[in-house]
């Protein structure tokens, strides 16, 4: 055990780490729609290496039935109370990679869709935060912290410190993650009642309402003993009103346990040296692989195949969240009148969709769009990309900018959020950087940064270096699980 774990405990009377259940509503590589899978999945892995014994409970989707039912075991069920109904809690385990993970089975809410979106979305998942708290007693497995993700889970510690007083439920600590304060859960009064049985008295601005509706990730924070988000600034930014979308208030009020955690990737899974993805390997020492998988994904994509040419990438929801109008201002210009290439790997808005579809026809053999989603695929763009463009209105964390670095791809960034905290702007009076940025949400600025990126791509020496550092920069989970496991003792 580190000897700083051990003060910490000592402090707080105890000689034992906590046992640490992560609840989430996806977790990869078992389902996954986004980063906060990724961070499920890998989290628990880092801290078994500190010596935490953390465990997932995630719903039973069809897609993990579908791929890993004849590795389950079924451990024991029971009826949860959902509003007047008794619905049926099936409890799953499955090892895997050596985490633990229980698996909340109901065919009627746990079908297709992970987010069946509106009120069938907030029914699922109420029904999922009375499942993982009446199944806590019976897990055999003695609880500490219960680690929360998103609304999705944040009425957790709600109901444990109102419907379960003197229970084992109250007496554990609660942290809740909030990935992306955009995604809050709001519902009407009536339907939450329905649902949870929640008392009238905590539909005020003190608890859980927020302009005339329950907020599910509101009532999160009320109640959770501390919260974190996904990057010191983004921890700074909602609580300002351009960010926070109404929540500004309580967290002010609770800034003293409102703290940012960077989130990391797998460098198992994302690492040039050993892709098995890749037409060929390489690292920050031997960058010839790298010009292979340029020339490989050029072919595939159907551009020209030049080694001269800096190659832009993306690999995005095509949203004005991820910045996407701004590129969508100035992608025709910069194709004009710059000697580049552009490659988009994403899926999103319609008419960014059909716009990337138009401007693929316009620029045959220098900008190519894959609509849609291919994991080989990214992998091939990370690789291959000169500079990935990740230009966010808000980015809580960001993990492409992470993966691209890994691979050598040189980020330019907005500066915001998770962006901030990972990409050092290149200087070019000290030399210094591993990416570029640019400060406002700006097309034009957005511009003029990529040009010069594509100034310091001519100069072999420069761009050598902005390599170098960008595959030099650690973004491993293990930074990230010593903050989690900090959090965690700090909370007993």
């Amino acid at each position: 055990m580190k000897k700083e774990f051990r003060d910490l405990l000592r402090e707080h009377g105890r000689d034992t780490l906590p046992n640490v259940l992560l609840v989430s509503a996806e977790c990869a590589p078992l389902s996954k729609t986004g980063g906060l899978a990724d961070v499920v999945g890998t989290l628990p892995k880092s801290l078994a290496k500190l010596g935490i014994d953390a465990r997932v409970i995630t719903p039973y989707h069809r897609c993990i039935k579908d791929k890993y039912a004849d590795k389950v075991e079924h451990m024991f069920y029971f009826y949860a109370k959902l509003g007047w109904r008794q619905e049926y809690v099936g409890i799953e385990k499955l090892v895997l990679d050596g985490v633990t993970i229980y698996l909340v089975d109901n065919e009627q809410y746990f079908g297709d869709k992970i987010y069946r979106g509106g009120n069938p979305e907030g029914e699922q998942y109420s029904f999922f935060c009375r499942a993982v708290l009446d199944a806590i007693p019976n897990l055999g497995f003695d609880v500490d912290v219960v680690h929360c993700n998103d609304w999705h889970t944040a009425m957790i510690p709600m109901l444990a410190r109102t419907q379960y007083r003197g229970a084992k439920q109250e007496q554990i600590k609660y942290l809740l993650t909030i990935h992306n304060i955009a995604f809050q859960g709001k519902f009407g009064f009536d339907f939450v009642q329905d649902m949870l049985d929640v008392d009238s008295r905590y539909y005020t601005p003190e608890f859980m309402e927020l302009n005339g509706c329950a907020d599910y990730l509101k009532a999160g924070c009320v109640f959770a003993d501390r919260i974190n988000t996904v990057s010191p600034s983004y921890a700074s930014e909602i609580k300002m009103p351009y960010y926070a979308e109404g929540l500004e208030g309580i967290l002010n009020a609770r800034s003293a346990q409102l703290t940012g955690i960077i989130n990391g990737i797998d460098k198992k899974v994302y690492n040039p040296h050993g892709d098995a993805l890749l037409p060929a390997r390489y690292d920050r020492g031997h960058l010839k692989g790298k010009a292979v998988c340029k020339a490989e994904l050029q072919a595939r994509m159907g551009l020209e195949q030049r080694a001269d040419v800096p190659l832009f990438a993306m690999v995005t929801r095509m949203t004005e969240q991820k910045g996407f109008d701004l590129v969508a201002c100035v992608l025709d210009d910069m194709m004009c009148r710059e000697d580049m290439q552009f490659m988009l790997l994403g899926s999103g808005d319609e008419r960014f969709e059909n716009f990337m579809r138009s401007a693929e026809g316009r620029y045959k053999g220098r900008l190519c769009a894959y609509i849609g989603y291919s994991e080989e695929l990214s992998h091939l763009v990370y690789a291959g990309s000169d500079f990935f463009l990740m230009p966010s209105r808000f980015e809580p964390c960001g993990l492409s900018q992470m993966i691209a670095m890994r691979y050598g791809s040189v980020p330019i960034v907005r500066e915001t959020g998770g962006l901030r905290d990972t990409v050092t702007p290149y200087n070019r009076f000290t030399g210094e950087g591993n990416g570029f940025s640019f400060a406002n949400f700006d097309a034009w600025e957005m511009r003029d940064t990529m040009r010069l990126a594509m100034d310091c791509y001519k100069n072999e020496e420069i761009m050598g270096g902005l390599i170098t550092r960008a595959m030099q920069a650690d973004f491993g989970f293990e930074r990230s699980a010593m903050e989690y496991a900090k959090h965690y003792i700090w909370m007993l």
